[in-house]
């Protein structure tokens, strides 16, 4: 427990150290966000804003995660396979930003090319589970165990991917994906420390912190977005801790409000297609409050807020199971 602690606030203190200076350097090379045109219209103000703030945040959380893990003799196989998951989607991200930046817009990498770094990156830890762990494809709800066989890398790629793309599209606010976030690995890293796992409950409050921190710069107005280099690998790691960990069901409420961006696109998208008619004034949902009337400081304060609820409610439904009352 004091490890996990000592990782938390070592990434928060880092990335607000990290912070400062790449901002600054973003400024003086005038690096900035390009808006789409359908964005909401209070959101051209956000033009310019510096972005790939990821990059400072991936950097304070892998120091705070080594340094963690090296002090408490927990540099495992699974903690390095974590980590280099982890910097692979940065990579991913930072290319998608870098292709928006130098073209001066808002189309980075092709969605097909997106998704295929996405799938291959997450191959790294599924196989790796699916080789050391005879016990890899049992997927768990409480006392049900349901062999998946060969389904399960398929299902764990899944998973992964889907994590990665469902942070990342909820991205869109100031201080939404960070704020949102931080409750949510603050889960990862108490389940996982439950489990026996604690290397993977060092990189969890690693994130967690370095979220936190982040926080200072990103909360509104922002002075710095984490783009597609922070949050898709964030996302693919909050994936990769789940399947890891072995916790795949719970993460459908750690990431609850992930989800539910998600599958405000799809229903979108899906009803347009078929009948011509929105679901919501607009997609993700928290685009969609905004053009209800509520500013920006409320959608971010009360999607954190359910994601804390909802983070609440999957280490609690763990403790339910763990204890045989489920």
């Amino acid at each position: 427990m004091i490890m996990v602690t000592i990782a938390f606030l070592l990434g928060m203190i880092l990335c607000m150290l990290f912070g400062v200076p790449y901002i600054d350097m973003l400024r003086k090379r005038m690096i900035g966000q390009y808006i789409k045109d359908v964005a909401p219209e209070n959101h051209a103000k956000k033009q310019g804003t510096p972005t790939t703030g990821g990059v400072f945040i991936i950097a304070a959380v892998v120091l705070a995660a080594v340094t963690t893990l090296l002090l408490a003799q927990k540099m495992t196989t699974i903690a390095l396979i974590t980590i280099m998951t982890l910097i692979f989607y940065t990579f991913a991200g930072f290319q998608d930003d870098y292709i928006k930046i130098k073209g001066k817009g808002n189309d980075g990498l092709t969605p097909r090319g997106k998704l295929f770094r996405q799938i291959a990156i997450a191959l790294l830890p599924t196989l790796f589970l699916v080789i050391t762990n005879p016990d890899a494809c049992i997927f768990t709800i409480g006392e049900i165990n349901l062999d998946l066989k060969w389904i399960y890398p398929f299902f764990a790629v899944f998973i992964i991917t889907g994590a990665s793309n469902a942070y990342n599209l909820t991205d869109g606010l100031d201080g939404l994906a960070a704020g949102c976030g931080v409750p949510a690995f603050i889960a990862c890293a108490i389940i996982s420390l439950a489990l026996g796992q604690t290397e993977l409950a060092i990189i969890s409050a690693a994130v967690a912190g370095g979220l936190l921190g982040f926080l200072k710069f990103n909360k509104p107005k922002a002075e710095v977005f984490m783009g597609d280099t922070g949050s898709l690998a964030i996302g693919g790691l909050l994936g990769t801790l789940a399947v890891l960990g072995k916790f795949e069901f719970l993460l459908i409420f750690i990431g609850g409000v992930f989800v539910m961006e998600t599958l405000s696109v799809i229903i979108q998208v899906t009803s347009f297609k078929t009948t011509g008619k929105r679901v919501f004034k607009m997609a993700p949902i928290h685009h969609h409050f905004e053009l209800l009337g509520w500013n920006e400081k409320k959608v971010v304060l009360v999607f954190s807020l359910v994601s804390l609820i909802l983070s609440a409610f999957a280490v609690g439904l763990y403790a339910l199971f763990n204890r045989g009352l489920l």
